[in-house]
């Protein structure tokens, strides 16, 4: 990025944070205030296996030593109720709790679309210098987790630490295991969801 600017913000479920949290470190370098959305903060289910209060601890343990220009807010889902499943909800809900902008930073196409009358969008990798770009989902985290695999080497340190020490990986083993492993075996569940399936995402009971 070569353009400076002041209040951004930048929505993501965290479920758990991996490694490809650079990103907001990064933000918080070039920026000068970061607002993280914790989204899907209302659900707790296969694709949400920790809270929002437990994705905020995420956060924290990873970026508080690196950066302190940034807070976060919960945003909730409400495609779930019929009336909403055209996002307009959750879009004023954004523009309510996130306020006037510099940028809105999105990869999501689905949420780029609701947003961009409202806001500037910049893709968030554009802040990540390509030689430290990750390609990582939570996705396939969480189904190393399940499987037993190596999940640590996909999230910080601090991530890991915050996991086992508040043994929220054996609650996702004992919770939500055999579920995700037959969710996502054989599927590629390392790519990125169209817009169509986010939609579905948030619209998810």
């Amino acid at each position: 990025m070569t353009e400076t600017l002041g209040r951004v913000g930048f929505i993501a479920r965290f479920k758990p944070l991996h490694n490809g949290a650079i990103v907001l470190e990064e933000i918080c370098k070039q920026t000068g205030h970061l607002i993280i959305g914790i989204g899907s903060s209302n659900k707790y289910n296969l694709r949400n296996p920790f809270t929002a209060e437990e994705s905020h601890g995420m956060i924290d343990a990873y970026l508080k030593p690196r950066a302190s220009n940034y807070s976060v807010i919960y945003v909730p889902d409400f495609g779930h109720i019929p009336c909403n499943e055209d996002g307009q909800k959750w879009r004023q809900y954004v523009k309510e709790h996130f306020g006037e902008l510099d940028a809105f930073l999105a990869s999501n196409d689905y949420v780029a679309g609701l947003l961009s009358p409202d806001y500037k969008i910049i893709h968030p990798a554009s802040f990540v210098p390509i030689e430290k770009q990750l390609k990582v989902r939570a996705t396939e985290v969480r189904y190393e987790m399940a499987t037993g695999g190596d999940w640590k080497s996909l999230v910080p340190p601090e991530v890991a630490q915050y996991l086992e020490q508040n043994k929220l990986v054996e609650r996702f083993r004992r919770e939500f295991g055999l579920a995700t492993i037959a969710e996502l075996s054989g599927r590629e569940y390392w790519l990125s969801e169209d817009s169509a399936r986010e939609k579905a995402n948030a619209c998810e009971r």
